[in-house]
């Protein structure tokens, strides 16, 4: 017989329950479900599956046709002398399937440009594709490809101590972005349960102990409320109005480290917070997709449009209440009290927002039940901080470069000078079937030349830049010699990855678009090119 009165945990909630309290079961469910394509088997490439199999990707699919040499056991801890001379697809597969068995994992022996050219209907498989290192032309058709296929393309280049990355993504929306301080208390316009509570309170009738454990919320309403009757039912706005009510707080307090008043007045900015819908909903609620819904419309539109009938109309242009109660001093009673408050107020909201959602779906004859309960639930608890993110492709980078948004990170951020170095590498290679890597004595001359191809693909694309400030990275770059440094390939592949989760669970703001990790300088950058 057992004794043991521990509720069981399966091993699976065990395994993974760090990444369960990041992204919840729902993330978790997204990950295993997403088939991942990795081209070239670089040191980088490996480090970047490496972080997506240990959380448990669903699956992952390596492509390269290289065989292994001496060379590649320097950088890539995914390869063994014993893997020397055979194909570097088969042989990193070998050793990442180690790392979760729960994992599917295959290689394929062929060349990306080969199946980019002959056989592209192979990434239809896919969710996520990982390019390292190709050439111009060949991701400029797999860019197309995936802009056409609304398949998310990450393309990673690591040489030396910096590395870079490009997503191109179909429209991308997040619910869950996780932000900090996403409580919405309703201190400034509270509802008429939350504002009848409030004043149930006698603060002065109270003896010490029930004066000690009144929810600061309903100090802050309070105090607010009776400023507002001194003051022709006007708020206190300004900071000097604010620090006069804090002062009247303050004398409130019957002890000096009465705790309950410490936290009213440590929450008192809340009251400087505005109602107004942030940028980011504004433009969820005003975009095509959430005006005109039809069957083929993503659950996300519906639900956003439910919302938006919700604050046109009941909401009285706030959101749905979350109904989130942040940790405070008080008793049992009062906090529970407090809390079904603003339960039971998102609860009615969520009914609301639930019964737009409805008769949406009817008016374009789609099922309830194509939009999950728990997706509107979500919805309405995060509607504030929900994201939109359009991803520009790479094709239209590389063919109408963002020349203003170059300049303009030129002239703030030397990151943006690594940028361009990658872009001209890649030009270079495609002109002369080699990287500018000169060695010993040719070390100054290909500097040289890599500098002036730089400054003519620069004029050629209507950029007029000061080569003195790429000097150095063009320097820089000649000395990487095209070669991967292990330690910088695992950050920059746990940055790629972090940012494939954030896209494949839909958690988390990923980034928009481009991201350099200078390690001579210890610095990062994101530009939007």
């Amino acid at each position: 017989m057992s004794f043991n009165s521990q509720p069981s945990i399966d091993l699976k909630t065990q395994k993974y329950d760090r990444q369960l309290r990041l992204w919840a079961a729902s993330g978790q469910t997204a990950l295993e479900n997403a088939n991942i394509c990795l081209l070239h088997a670089s040191a980088t490439g490996c480090e970047i599956l490496k972080n997506l199999i240990l959380p448990g990707i669903g699956s992952v699919t390596v492509v390269d046709d290289k065989i292994v040499d001496e060379r590649d056991l320097a950088s890539n801890f995914f390869l063994e002398p014993g893997h020397v001379g055979t194909n570097k697809a088969e042989a990193v597969t070998s050793l990442l399937t180690s790392l979760n068995e729960d994992v599917a994992a295959s290689h394929r022996s062929e060349a990306p440009h080969a199946l980019i050219n002959a056989t592209p209907q192979f990434f239809d498989a896919f969710d996520v594709i990982l390019a390292m290192d190709l050439s111009d032309e060949d991701l400029i058709k797999l860019s197309d490809f995936c802009e056409t296929n609304s398949k998310i393309l990450i393309s990673v280049y690591c040489k030396g101590l910096c590395g870079m990355f490009r997503i191109q993504a179909p429209e991308h929306t997040v619910i869950e972005s996780h932000p900090e301080n996403a409580v919405d208390l309703r201190l400034t316009q509270p509802m008429d349960e939350l504002a009848a509570y409030a004043a149930s309170f006698d603060l002065d009738a109270m003896d010490q102990t029930d004066h000690g454990h009144v929810p600061f919320v309903v100090i802050l309403l309070q105090f607010v409320e009776k400023w507002k009757k001194e003051h022709d039912g006007k708020p206190p706005k300004s900071y000097s109005e604010r620090n006069e009510l804090k002062a009247q707080i303050r004398a409130a307090m019957r002890t000096p480290d009465e705790e309950n008043f410490e936290e009213a007045l440590a929450q008192l900015w809340r009251l400087a917070s505005s109602n107004e819908l942030s940028s980011d909903i504004r433009k969820i609620f005003e975009h095509p997709s959430c005006d005109v819904l039809t069957p083929d419309s993503t659950p996300f539109w519906f639900a956003a449009r439910g919302v938006r009938e919700f604050v046109n109309n009941q909401g009285q242009g706030q959101l749905p209440l979350a109904g989130k109660l942040p940790d405070m001093k008080s008793d049992t009673k009062n906090y529970v009290e407090l809390q079904l408050v603003y339960r039971d107020k998102a609860r009615r909201d969520l009914q609301t927002v639930m019964e737009h959602v409805h008769r949406l779906l009817q008016e374009v004859g789609v099922s309830e039940n194509y939009v999950p309960m728990e997706m509107i639930e979500l919805f309405c608890k995060n509607a504030a901080f929900a994201k939109l993110l359009n991803y520009r492709s790479i094709t239209d980078e590389y063919t109408s470069p963002n020349t203003k948004a170059i300049a303009d990170g030129l002239a703030m951020d030397e990151n943006m000078a690594y940028y361009l170095v990658f872009r001209a590498a890649s030009r270079f290679y495609a002109k002369y079937k080699r990287y500018p890597v000169g060695s010993g004595s040719d070390a100054g001359g290909d500097i040289s030349r890599f500098k002036d191809f730089v400054s003519e693909w620069l004029e050629s694309i209507g950029l007029e830049v000061d080569m003195e400030t790429l000097a150095k990275p063009v320097t820089n770059y000649v000395y990487f010699k095209n070669k991967e440094v292990a330690n910088l390939g695992a950050l920059v592949g746990g940055l790629v990855a972090q940012e494939a989760i954030k896209m494949i669970t839909h958690q988390y703001i990923p980034i928009n678009n481009t991201c350099v990790f200078n390690g001579i300088a210890s610095t990062s950058s994101v530009f939007e090119l």
